[in-house]
């Protein structure tokens, strides 16, 4: 036995985070994510893993998105009874994350077998359950950044800043089998430098394999100026259209950050025009997440909270937490900006928000996140003229304005400054990425920095022993 690493999710794609690293006799998962898109690539999230759960001896997951957290609950479900080592941020917000996924499935599925039950088909069974992703929490660890932990025989972990989420963590793992030695350091999914609320990804200086995402590989984002510049012209344009924005956030850190900026923003930006709704139950347990975590913030979103305890920033801010509450947004014509899940518009209550407001030319979406293709908010940024929503076509006539600049992913230049702080210039392995990004990123990596570089292959084996 050596040590390698195979990789099972994530490899020419973006969703399905998934990779397997053996030591030895002993089996660690990096990250067990779900597979987000296309209706026939989230079907793959009902096939039977690729290794045995039962034979998995820990995971480590690098963070709370669901895309490398989601299917946690089924390796559960088929054997698992290992530990989850993450950051205590990640723990805290995967209780609540993976257990809204869980009802999602159900009510999904019930929605589902109505309509088969008028077919006279037979039933089908959720993905997981809540009851599922509650009996999986209890295998979470919670640990702190910058602390090594032996969590097998040969393998110890530290976890690192990456800037991505509240409690990302670049994943470093020091391996040893018979006597040899070797580093592996997992990217996770990278933040940018200077983003709101929390602080730069870590740089790290030594390893002997990385594997590294490229999410946005091929592609450079505004200036944090430009897209602050972007989203007030927005909010001035739509101001005089007298319609509604719909913003589609992801519940964790993207909303978070709307909101910060709201904040820091509200008077240049001339706020006190609107009302703002926050309509996602997730997104709000998200945000008190957050407000347990402030430790974790760079130092001016550190000091914007304390004022903000002491009075509020946003006065015009509400919390839309029932159904009865959100489907009242929907009689509201104009002056509301509703923030509502899901990020990518596949689910939850954005729907609702686009379906009274999209078919109107008065009103405004704002895109603020990577939308994975397959998925309606992919078909918005590529300019679709019409949408299906509960079988009913809708006209797209209000005006759609991706802001690029609010990623939470490293651009190109990102990815390529933090791979360029290691010494010797390991070789890289490219996960989490469409095939247009990753080849720009291995394409400007070979050129810029001589980087040995791949990009990984579904089932592919990598032995640390043996890397060229």
């Amino acid at each position: 036995m050596s040590i390698d690493v195979q990789f099972f999710g994530a490899a020419g794609e973006v969703t399905g985070s998934c990779h397997l690293v053996q030591v030895g006799p002993h089996k660690v998962l990096l990250d067990c994510g779900l597979i987000q898109g296309r209706a026939k690539d989230e079907a793959r999230n009902h096939e039977p893993f690729s290794f045995d759960p039962g034979k998995i001896d820990a995971v480590i997951l690098s963070h709370a998105h669901i895309d490398h957290s989601g299917r946690i609950p089924l390796l559960v479900k088929a054997g698992f009874r290992g530990p989850i080592y993450t950051h205590r941020a990640t723990r805290a917000l995967c209780r609540i994350m993976l257990k809204d996924a869980g009802f999602i499935n159900e009510k999904e599925t019930e929605w589902e077998n109505r309509k088969r039950a008028r077919k006279g088909l037979r039933n089908i069974e959720p993905l997981f359950t809540v009851d599922d992703a509650k009996f999986a929490m209890h295998q979470f660890k919670g640990l702190d950044y910058n602390t090594k932990k032996r969590v097998l025989p040969g393998i110890t972990l530290r976890l690192v800043e990456a800037g991505h989420i509240l409690g990302s963590s670049i994943v470093e793992l020091w391996l040893e089998h018979n006597g040899e030695r070797r580093k592996l350091v997992f990217s996770g999914d990278l933040g940018r430098s200077g983003m709101p609320i929390l602080r730069n990804p870590e740089i790290i200086k030594r390893a002997d394999l990385v594997i590294m995402e490229s999410t946005y590989g091929d592609r450079v984002h505004r200036s944090w100026e430009s897209t602050q510049e972007e989203i007030g012209g927005v909010l001035n344009s739509a101001s005089h259209n007298k319609g509604n924005i719909i913003i589609p956030a992801f519940a964790v850190e993207r909303t978070q950050e709307l909101l910060y900026l709201f904040a820091k923003y509200y008077k240049e930006w001339n706020l006190n025009r609107w009302q703002i709704f926050l309509d996602s139950p997730l997104a709000i347990e998200a945000t008190e997440v957050f407000a347990r975590h402030t430790e974790l913030f760079n130092a001016d979103s550190a000091n914007m909270w304390h004022q903000h305890t002491k009075r509020s920033m946003l006065p015009n801010f509400h919390f839309s937490r029932t159904a009865n509450q959100s489907m009242a947004l929907n009689r509201i014509q104009s002056g509301a900006i509703i923030i509502a899940g899901s990020g990518m518009c596949t689910g939850g209550r954005i729907k609702h928000h686009l379906k009274h407001n999209i078919w109107r030319r008065e009103c405004h979406i704002i895109i603020a996140g990577f939308q994975t293709q397959g998925t309606l908010g992919r078909m918005l940024v590529d300019g679709a003229k019409h949408i299906r929503l509960w079988g009913e076509t809708i006209r797209v006539s209000a005006d759609i304005h991706t802001i690029g600049g609010l990623s939470a992913h490293a651009d190109q230049a990102g990815l390529i400054q933090w791979y360029s702080q290691f010494e010797h210039k390991p070789p890289v392995v490219l996960v989490h990425g469409e095939a247009l990004a990753q080849q720009g990123l291995a394409e400007r990596l070979r050129k810029a920095l001589a980087a040995p570089v791949s990009i990984a292959q579904l089932g592919q084996k990598i032995d640390l022993f043996n890397i060229n």
